[in-house]
């Protein structure tokens, strides 16, 4: 559990110090962003893997459904942040909402400890990552611009991602599909 933990505290520290720390972040870079975040990330899977399933609570039996519909979302929602859609000036931080969508479908399909751990810190790194960006930058321009072709192109790009993670969730021995 400690290699999870360490990992999650790698991934909020890597986002959040260049909006808490700019001065530090500008000297330093993003290539040390990108360090703690991959250290982070490495942790994260290494860490989650290796967990025992210690059950919190029972997921329901349609949860598998919901979590594949909500992850669909969640992926559309990652990839218009920085798509040429008109998806894209509807939320302030689409990318930050995909990643609370797919924390609660995770929640929602799995029930046990790690993944409480895991999926509910993700939520609340992504909302505290958007209070944090709303209170220093408070004059928000939603995004101009975006078209129909890019609507299609976010779509057909979110499939493929979308089956690819599913694909990739199969490699590593759980099947999402139910």
């Amino acid at each position: 559990m400690s290699l999870l933990i360490a990992g999650i505290a790698l991934w909020w520290a890597g986002h959040l110090y260049k909006r808490l720390l700019p001065d530090l972040h500008a000297r330093l870079g993003k290539g040390a962003s990108a360090v703690i975040i991959l250290a982070g990330l490495a942790l994260i899977v290494i860490g989650f893997r290796g967990m025992d399933h210690v059950p919190v609570y029972t997921p329901p039996s349609w949860g598998v459904h919901l979590n594949n519909l909500l992850m669909l979302i969640a992926v559309i929602l990652v990839g218009a942040g920085n798509s040429k859609s008109s998806l894209r000036r509807v939320l302030r931080h689409p990318m930050l909402t995909g990643v609370v969508v797919w924390a609660v479908a995770h929640l929602v399909a799995n029930g046990d400890l790690a993944g409480v751990i895991l999926f509910g810190s993700m939520a609340v790194w992504a909302l505290v990552e958007m209070a944090v960006i709303n209170a220093r930058e408070p004059g928000y321009e939603p995004w101009q611009g975006g078209s129909i072709f890019g609507s299609v192109k976010l779509l057909a790009i979110s499939a493929v991602v979308y089956l690819a993670i599913g694909g990739i969730h199969y490699w590593l021995g759980r099947w999402p599909f139910g």
